[in-house]
């Protein structure tokens, strides 16, 4: 903008920055003020830089098709300041739609860049806000993001949806009312971490009980066999190798359907103290975990 420069605060090639990064003057209201600044191109002006630019790829002339539409970008990006996403952030994205509508402005077609760029600064905001708002996609289809949009305005109460309002919504916006209810759970839902932000045992998050059982993981089917292997010949083998006497004790303490017998019966059957047969328990326990722990 060779001949409107000295009307700035600020020298062109900081606000030519300042389109790929709004924060580059210091603060996003000193951005704002220096591109409310601008002088805005007439008619005529707006056509003769279009020419320039289709015909001999000017660059010079896209930037200051650019730069006289930046307020632009300003005030369609303060609409969408209600999704919790930094000013800055929304403007850089509506620059970027800026850009490409510049990029494929044609003057000969009778309409006013500010009218053809509306489009394409929208569609940047809107892909932003869906990649952003949610670490989790909210919105990917046509008539989602239809929906992501709408439904929040539609419902300023925030309250749920009845079946009536639901079908007046879908008619509205030419949607299915089943889409209505499915976006409608996804704005009232919150994005929750796997896993525990911390290392309390009392800590309880969604891996604890979404893993799936049935699933043929690896490790799971060796736990599995090593498990039914411990049942059957493990501890068989477990047990045969203890002394007649050892092996009668634990087989009538712990694998007996009734129960099983005291220290005081067996004490009988075999002459001993309770003390003594206790003694023998634990020693062949001990021996058979020994004998059960894998190789």
């Amino acid at each position: 903008m060779k001949q409107q420069n000295s009307s700035l605060a600020v020298p062109a090639n900081a606000l030519t920055l300042a389109i790929a990064n709004p924060g580059a003057l210091g603060t996003i209201d000193a951005y704002i003020s220096a591109v409310n600044r601008l002088p805005v191109l007439t008619a005529d002006q707006e056509s003769a830089l279009g020419r320039r630019l289709r015909d001999a790829g000017d660059l010079d002339a896209a930037r200051e098709l650019v730069l006289s539409h930046l307020r632009l970008v300003v005030s369609i990006a303060r609409q969408y300041l209600g999704y919790g996403l930094p000013h800055a952030d929304l403007i850089q994205e509506g620059n970027v739609g800026l850009m490409k509508a510049v990029k494929r402005f044609d003057p000969e077609r009778g309409v006013r860049l500010v009218s053809f760029a509306v489009h394409w600064i929208k569609a940047e905001i809107h892909e932003y806000i869906v990649r952003n708002w949610r670490l989790v996609k909210v919105a990917t289809t046509k008539a989602q993001r239809k929906l992501f949009f709408n439904l929040r305005s539609m419902r300023p109460d925030g309250k749920t949806l009845d079946t009536e309002r639901v079908d007046e919504i879908a008619r509205q916006l030419n949607v299915r009312p089943e889409d209505v209810s499915e976006m409608e759970v996804r704005l009232s839902g919150r994005d929750m971490a796997l896993e525990a932000q911390d290392d309390d045992d009392e800590s309880f998050a969604p891996i604890a009980y979404l893993s799936d059982e049935g699933r043929q993981e690896p490790t799971r089917v060796l736990e599995r066999k090593a498990h039914d292997e411990l049942q059957s010949t493990g501890l068989h083998d477990a047990l045969e190798a203890l002394d007649p006497r050892s092996r009668h004790i634990v087989q009538a303490r712990w694998l007996q359907d009734d129960g099983g017998a005291t220290l005081h019966e067996l004490a009988q059957e075999y002459g001993i103290s309770a003390e003594r047969v206790r003694q023998i328990e634990a020693a062949a326990l001990k021996k058979m975990r020994g004998s059960l722990q894998p190789a």
